[in-house]
């Protein structure tokens, strides 16, 4: 028996975490067919459990960037 899922749409700034509402960046599609979003800081939490019962894990966690503190030049201060 081969199992094909369906394709579900790209997440999208409206799609937010189960968990704490903020924007969601992981889909975990259920093998009971159903699915859960979560931000990337509650998808990590909750990895090795989520991998245990998923059918499919969409991450895009990679559209997130490191950002470092903007300061003005010395010649604006």
């Amino acid at each position: 028996m081969t199992t094909v899922l369906a394709p579900t749409p790209p997440l999208t700034a409206s799609d937010r975490c189960d968990r704490c509402g903020a924007q969601a960046y992981i889909r975990v599609v259920l093998a009971s067919g159903g699915e859960l979003l979560f931000c990337a800081h509650h998808g990590r939490a909750h990895e090795a459990k989520l991998r245990e019962i998923a059918a499919g894990i969409q991450d895009h966690t990679d559209k997130l960037v490191e950002t470092t503190p903007h300061t003005a030049p010395d010649t604006e201060r």
